[in-house]
Formats: C-alpha cells, sequence, structure tokens
C-alpha cells in the first residue's frame, strides 16, 4: 500500500469509526479504486440478540438499489424477443385499468408512468401491518385514478416496478428470484446475492434490520409485505456488489451494448425537460464529476451504491440500522478518496436563511393540493413538500432558480413569483420535471381547532385506500384512524388554514406524512382529499350516515 493510499484509509477509519459499537446495529463498507480494493471493513453489530458483529461477508438488503437489477432482466428479455418495454403494461398485465393512459415499462422504471404506490397506499391505510401475496396487485388493480398521465412528470413509484417484475415473471414463465439468479447473479459470480420476497425467511449470515423503538432499544425491522420483489427484495453484500460495480462501467457479461445504452440514457418528460433518473439508476453531477448511483432503504436498513466511471472509484455502504445516512458517507467517501485536485470546487452550500427571511413561510395550490413550508434549519433555507418533515430538503441557489436538493431522481425548483412593497414573498412558483405551478402564501396563523374542525368529524371511505378513515376530536386533539385491510393506524390532524390539515403520525404503527384538504357543498362536508409526497389526489368520500 503505498502512502498515499495507507493516509486515505485512515481518513476513512475516522469517518466510520463512530460506528464501531457492540451495543448498537451498524454498517458494512467497501470501496475499490482503480481495480483495487482500497477499503473493506464492518462496523456495529449484525445481530444485536445473538450479540454477532457486522463484517464484509455479512448479507444485507439493498433495498431500492434492487431497481437497476430488474430493469436489466426486462431487457434481457428484450433481447430474447420476449418482451418489449415500449409496451404499455396492460400488454402483459390485461387486469390492470386503463386510466388516463397505458403507461410503457420504460416509464414505469423512469417513475413517469403516473400510477399510484401500493406501498405508499398500504402504510398510509394500514401502517405496517404486513401486506398479504397478491396484496400489492390488487391495489394496483383496485385504482380509479392516477398520480399524473404517463410521461408528463416524475414521482417515485415501488408499485411500477412491482408490476414490471410481475411482467418478467408471466414472460419468462419462472418466478422472478429465479430469473435474477440464473440470469444475473449465476452469471456474475454473484454467490451470495439474491432475491428474498419478504423478511419472514431465515437467510444464511444475513444481518437483522435493526428499528429503534423510542425507548433506547430496538425492534425488527419488517418489510411489510409478504412480495417485494424488483422493487427492492435483493440480499448482497459488499464483496458481491464490488463485482458488480466494476461490471456496471467496465466490459459487460450481461446485457448487449444496446441494453446498457438504453440504461443509462437520460429521460425527457412531456415538458421537454430532462431528467436525471435513467432505468434504475441515477446520473447526477458530484463537482466535476459525474456519479452513477442509487441507494435503497427497508425497515431496519439503507444502501448506498455509486461509482465514479472516469475515476474508476466504486463505493459501497450497506446498514442495518445504523443512525447513518449512506448516501452523504459514500459522497464524503468520494470527497476523500479523490481529493480536491481532482473534483475542484466544493459544491454548492445551502442558501443562507439571513438576508432570505421573507421567503419563509406555507404555500399551498388548492388546484392540485401541493403543500410546501419554507423555513429554517441550522441557518439554512429548507423546503418540506407534501409535509414530509423527515425529509427536510436543503434549496440551493442556481440560476434558473431554488434548486430543491430532492434526492430520489426528481427534478424540483422553487422560484419566488411574487412580493409585497415589504419585499415579502406571498407566491412562489413550484416547477416539478419542467411543469410550474403557482403555489399561495397561507396566512401565518392557523385557525383555533374548534372552527377547524366545525363539521369534519365522522366516517369517510375511500375506495382506492380500500380503507374507512374515522375523524374525531379526542382528548381535545383532531385524531384521524385509518381502517385498512390488515390493520388500523392513527394520525394527528393539525389546521394549517381554512380547510387544510397536515396529518402526523401517532403510534408506533404508524410512519406517514401528508396533507388533508376538506372539501365542500355548501357548508357541508362532502369529502376530503389526501396527498403524500408520492400519492396525490386520493379521496375520501363521507359516509352517509354522517351527513
Amino acid at each position: 500500500m503505498t502512502q498515499e493510499s495507507h493516509d486515505v484509509v485512515k481518513q476513512l477509519d475516522a469517518l466510520f469509526e463512530r460506528f464501531n459499537k457492540c451495543d448498537e446495529p451498524g454498517l458494512v463498507v467497501a470501496v475499490a479504486h482503480r481495480g483495487e480494493v482500497l477499503y473493506r471493513r464492518g462496523f456495529g453489530m449484525a445481530s444485536l440478540e445473538h450479540g454477532v458483529a457486522n463484517t464484509p461477508a455479512t448479507r444485507l438488503r439493498i433495498g431500492s438499489t434492487s431497481k437497476h437489477f430488474t430493469c436489466l432482466a426486462a431487457l434481457l428479455l428484450a433481447e430474447d424477443g420476449k418482451l418489449d418495454i415500449d409496451a404499455g403494461i396492460r400488454t402483459y398485465l390485461p387486469e390492470l385499468p386503463l386510466l388516463a393512459g397505458d403507461p410503457s415499462l420504460r416509464q414505469l422504471m423512469t417513475h413517469t408512468g403516473g400510477y399510484r404506490c401500493y406501498l405508499d397506499l398500504t402504510l398510509l391505510a394500514q401502517g405496517v401491518a404486513t401486506l398479504p401475496r397478491g396484496g400489492a396487485l390488487a391495489a394496483e388493480v383496485r385504482q380509479r385514478d392516477v398520480n399524473f398521465p404517463p410521461g408528463e412528470r416524475m414521482i417515485y413509484c415501488n408499485g411500477g416496478y412491482h408490476l414490471l417484475s410481475l411482467a418478467i415473471e408471466r414472460v419468462s414463465g419462472i418466478p422472478f428470484e429465479t430469473f435474477l439468479k440464473e440470469r444475473i447473479f449465476d452469471v456474475m459470480g454473484m454467490v451470495d446475492t439474491e432475491s428474498v420476497a419478504d423478511d419472514m425467511r431465515i437467510r444464511p449470515r444475513m444481518a437483522t434490520q435493526h428499528v429503534p423503538d423510542g425507548k433506547g432499544g430496538f425492534m425488527r425491522g419488517l418489510f411489510p409485505t409478504w412480495e417485494v420483489l424488483g422493487e427492492g427484495g435483493i440480499v448482497s453484500t459488499v464483496d458481491d456488489m464490488l463485482l458488480w460495480l466494476a461490471h456496471l462501467r467496465g466490459p459487460k457479461r450481461v446485457g448487449s451494448e444496446a441494453s446498457w445504452r438504453q440504461m443509462l440514457t437520460r429521460p425527457h418528460y412531456s415538458s421537454g425537460a430532462e431528467g436525471v433518473y435513467t432505468l434504475g439508476l441515477m446520473r447526477t453531477p458530484h463537482r466535476d464529476v459525474e456519479v452513477l448511483h442509487h441507494a435503497g432503504g427497508v425497515f431496519g436498513g439503507a444502501c448506498q451504491m455509486l461509482t465514479v466511471s472516469e475515476q474508476a472509484l466504486d463505493v459501497i455502504i450497506l446498514t442495518n440500522g445504523a443512525a447513518a445516512n449512506p448516501v452523504e458517507l459514500a459522497t464524503q467517501v468520494v470527497d476523500i478518496v479523490l481529493g480536491d485536485d481532482i473534483l475542484g470546487a466544493k459544491p454548492a452550500a445551502p442558501l443562507q436563511t439571513a438576508g432570505h427571511e421573507t421567503l419563509l413561510g406555507k404555500y399551498y395550490s388548492r388546484v392540485s393540493g401541493t403543500y410546501c413550508v419554507i423555513g429554517d434549519h441550522n441557518g439554512h433555507v429548507n423546503a418540506i413538500l407534501h409535509n414530509a418533515k423527515q425529509m427536510p430538503k436543503p434549496l440551493i441557489e442556481t440560476e434558473a432558480g431554488l434548486r430543491v436538493d430532492e434526492g430520489t431522481g426528481a427534478t424540483l425548483l422553487i422560484k419566488p413569483r411574487a412580493s409585497t412593497a415589504a419585499a415579502r414573498v406571498t407566491a412562489i412558483d413550484l416547477v416539478d420535471s419542467g411543469l410550474a405551478e403557482t403555489l399561495e402564501r397561507l396566512p401565518d396563523h392557523a385557525p383555533p381547532l374548534s372552527s377547524a374542525s366545525a363539521g369534519l368529524t365522522g366516517t369517510y371511505h375511500g375506495h382506492d385506500a380500500a380503507a374507512r378513515a374515522t375523524i374525531a376530536v379526542t382528548n381535545g386533539e383532531l385524531t384521524m384512524t385509518m381502517h385498512g385491510v390488515a390493520g388500523s393506524v392513527g394520525y394527528r390532524l393539525e389546521p394549517v388554514a381554512d380547510d387544510i390539515f397536515t396529518f402526523d403520525p401517532a403510534g408506533q404503527l404508524a410512519v406517514m406524512y401528508g396533507v388533508l384538504t376538506v372539501e365542500r357543498s355548501g357548508n357541508e362536508v362532502t369529502r376530503v382529499r389526501i396527498d403524500t409526497s408520492r400519492t396525490r389526489n386520493l379521496t375520501f368520500m363521507r359516509d352517509r350516515l354522517d351527513s
């Protein structure tokens, strides 16, 4: 090892040392540079229950990093002449409803199909209760509306990848997991990699996924379905993923040159704007280099996989419940290994709050239900969209506007649109996938609960969510209880303006945040509409007995 490599390893040790604990879950990391494994270590515990430490041989879920394997599987079938990724999904799954159009398999791959996501709907309606086999497809078939017409914009959608997996099964005639094994993993020699459909199965050398219990301990992290497929089902090791990353940027053993050109081609939305999310991968700049990457998240674990092809730098980080952000850590690894001489200038810092106080506030569109809070976070301006408080997004100043550092491949800009004589912003344009909509500033002070809840309490039925919602005043709080197919889950409602409420999780089973808009006929509430980061215009009709 050269002195330079030794210095890099010392810096990487310093970066990850805080995760090397015997009483907390941890992570496994591997870094390869120019064909040599530079770093390969485990930190923290694979199983707190059994006192087993993480090692480079530990197997962990990679979550949504699975998605590009799913796209490649479809392209392999296209090479076989058995499947057309530009055909509508109903060609292969004809039971799906024809709504705003028949999204193509390619559009499902780029999250531009417009379908709602079964996972988002399930988590909203029943929390982390487990969805049975066939439940994901049933949820997609049940829909009477979509998030948007195919190709219009991008909203990250696990459900689209589930449908893509089912199409692969039907066309190939074998289980999705078997197809991945035979056509990709076995060919690559990825002996520790497989697709595992649920978290109930015991798999050799697999780390336990840990979720904080709020009391200083941990619970098991279980994906809330018996059938997670191409949306996030793969289990792997850092060694197998390094093998795959070298293949990703080098000569191909799986997939033709034409298939890989498609894998890496950026999409265009109906507005003409170009996206960064290709077929299960993202191509984004970091300083002066391009990074090819995809992250993943499961209940009790997370992942980041990236390669800087021009520098032959590969990074894989897998966690099983460590209090860590693998995306941020992987970016820090890139900075350490490549250094300023190669990377150039530091990335632009988030917009400082000082001097931009007039932008802070709450904004809303009564047409689309889009809700945005622009606030201060540690001296910098952040945006929270659709009340997703767990995911504040830094704003980066650019010539085109304030870029929302979104993270899942969506392209969002905020443009202050109007201001008062005192320079207070009264409206913003939110530009999503090249399409702009105007959000008006809401009043600074919310209406009192007594007036906000007038006529709202009662029971509502949501066909597309397959759930009932009961809104009530409980111990001085406005609450909403969802009763789904497999369980119930509670939320706290907070008024932000007349007939506009945010909702937050109440209890460990709930994980969803969102916005509820009340619709009236005269003074009578007729229905409510729910919008979340991945679901739009989900309607619940008021039960007649409550009218």
